[in-house]
């Protein structure tokens, strides 16, 4: 696998969980406008919760395997933070999202933060990954290794 599946990869791995997030930031507003009650909205969400730790961390370790050190560096912080989300649901809770919980102490106003925060996180990751792609395309040029004049 060249670099620039993993640039590809890494590209459509992101951009699935940029649409994940939106979704988040959707099901969490219909639950502020009263659309969804509590435990309905918490349901939607949790089962996406293992799923985005999971393409997150494959991206991690696609990077590091690659050697992409700088990339996979990058990324520590935000996978720590969503492993920390993951593994600090207090025990009894349903799971990251928890109805009875929810409308306690402005948590619905920190989880719409944490998902517009890794929304803008997650934009900047995914134009990161655009231009390595593009970079490795223009590096692993075919027409200049079959000794094939290029177009310039």
């Amino acid at each position: 696998m060249s670099e620039t599946l993993l640039f590809l990869f890494s590209l459509i791995d992101t951009g699935a969980i940029l649409f994940l997030l939106v979704y988040f930031v959707i099901t969490l507003s219909d639950l502020e406008s009263d659309y969804l009650n509590a435990q309905q909205c918490c349901a939607q969400l949790n089962i996406w919760v293992i799923p985005k730790l999971a393409a997150h961390v494959v991206i991690f370790v696609l990077f590091i395997l690659f050697q992409c050190w700088w990339l996979a560096l990058a990324n520590i912080p935000v996978l720590a933070w969503i492993s920390y989300e993951f593994y600090s649901v207090p025990p009894g809770n349903t799971g990251v999202y928890d109805p009875t919980e929810i409308h306690n102490h402005g948590q619905l106003r920190k989880y719409m933060r944490d998902c517009l925060i890794s929304i803008g996180w997650y934009l900047i990751a995914f134009f990161c990954y655009l231009y390595c792609l593009i970079l490795s395309l223009i590096k692993d040029n075919p027409l200049e290794k079959d000794g094939l004049p290029s177009d310039h």
